[in-house]
């Protein structure tokens, strides 16, 4: 840890947690004076029956209320700009997005479209947001991606098949309702996909070239949890400490990424993410061990500290960053993650793809320097099953 590098830390969302807390949610569009909302979800959410209770709420509370639900599983451009213009036409004052990573990136990107001139693309990496946004109200209903509590959205471009990041502090949402009970109709496939992306925001935080002190104790904690509950929600997912150890994490994970970065591995997941609409928990979950034993010469000391998070006791520090490339592994494999071969990704491209990594604005922040060619190695080992 270098105590003499120069950061800054701003947290603009107020998180609200605890079990059951979602029915506080009409008292908190009270405090922020919000009357008329857009809720933003998508069809997994309706299938699950969690949005009709904060209908009632709403309904109940005399909030006046639009539902916008077509929102893809990788939110695309379309999709954000479709939910501005229901937005605009019903005069909204705030917007609150119930679900995943998905809900919650494309309410951020709606709530900019609404108040700016321009296409989703045009706010790439913050640019041209000039004035103040929509308010928003974060629910997760998964823990994996902490996007209730980060400033960045990640769309894709569906002309170029192409994963963008809009990243401002305006667009953190004003507050969280992080409840764990609203997680718990996750089935397990789902919970491990999430869980691991979860892993991977925590590991990638804490070994990024733009690590920082705080970041750093939120990415730790955010490993300990992660480790110790992600197989018992997994295994049951009624058992409510096990939800609400995986929530946490997952929130702590959102805070250290959001305020250092990710790296390498979300650059190929996005990518392919981009370029064959793979579920981007997943594609993080499959590319993390390989990416990790890729990077382990030029952190291992990073990686034997996670080594420790994870409970591994081995004095040795090297042995010990190595048996944690090894625990993630097998973590993957107990909780039932599939090989990178079950994507179908076609060889022919991977130039494409370590070309679109390469291009990713968290590329820099990978602790290994990572060229065009570095990521067709990666591609590569994922590919021979390493």
């Amino acid at each position: 840890m270098n105590l003499l590098k120069s950061f800054g830390f701003e947290l603009p969302t107020r998180i609200e947690y605890g079990p059951g807390v979602i029915r506080t949610l009409p008292q908190v569009l009270a405090q922020l004076d919000l009357q008329r909302i857009v809720l933003v979800t998508d069809s997994g959410v309706q299938a699950a029956g969690l949005l009709d209770p904060v209908c009632n709420q709403l309904g109940q509370a005399g909030i006046e209320y639009e539902c916008y639900s077509q929102v893809a599983a990788n939110p695309k451009d379309h999709d954000v700009a479709a939910g501005a213009a229901v937005v605009r036409a019903f005069e909204a004052d705030g917007l609150v997005a119930i679900g995943g990573g998905s809900p919650i990136d494309c309410a951020k990107a709606m709530a900019i479209c609404a108040t700016h001139d321009g296409a989703p693309r045009d706010f790439e990496r913050g640019h041209n947001v000039t004035a103040a946004v929509l308010p928003l109200l974060a629910v997760p209903t998964t823990a994996g991606t902490g996007s209730e509590v980060t400033f960045s959205s990640v769309i894709t471009d569906s002309q170029e098949n192409y994963k963008f990041s809009i990243r401002h502090t305006r667009i953190g949402p004003a507050v969280a309702l992080v409840d764990p009970e609203l997680t718990l109709s996750m089935p397990p496939a789902l919970t491990a996909a999430t869980g691991m992306d979860a892993l991977t925001h925590a590991i990638e935080a804490y070994s990024a070239t733009a690590a920082e002190p705080l970041a750093d104790a939120a990415a730790l904690h955010a490993i300990e949890l992660i480790n110790r509950y992600l197989r018992r929600a997994v295994d049951n997912g009624l058992d409510l400490e096990a939800r609400a150890g995986m929530l946490m994490g997952s929130l702590l994970a959102g805070i250290a990424f959001s305020h250092a970065d990710v790296a390498a591995v979300h650059c190929i997941a996005e990518s392919m993410g981009g370029r064959y609409d793979t579920p981007h928990g997943v594609c993080n979950a499959v590319v993390l061990p390989a990416m990790m034993r890729y990077n382990l010469d030029w952190c291992r000391a990073q990686y034997a500290r996670v080594g420790s998070a994870l409970g591994l006791s081995e004095a040795d520090e090297a042995r010990r960053a190595e048996m944690a490339v090894a625990a993630v592994a097998q973590l993957a494999r107990d909780v039932g993650l599939p090989e990178f071969a079950s994507f179908g990704v076609d060889p022919a491209d991977f130039d494409l793809l370590a070309e679109n990594s390469v291009k990713n604005g968290s590329n820099p922040s990978n602790p290994r320097p990572m060229a065009v060619k570095d990521y067709l190695a990666v591609l590569e080992m994922l590919q021979a099953g390493g």
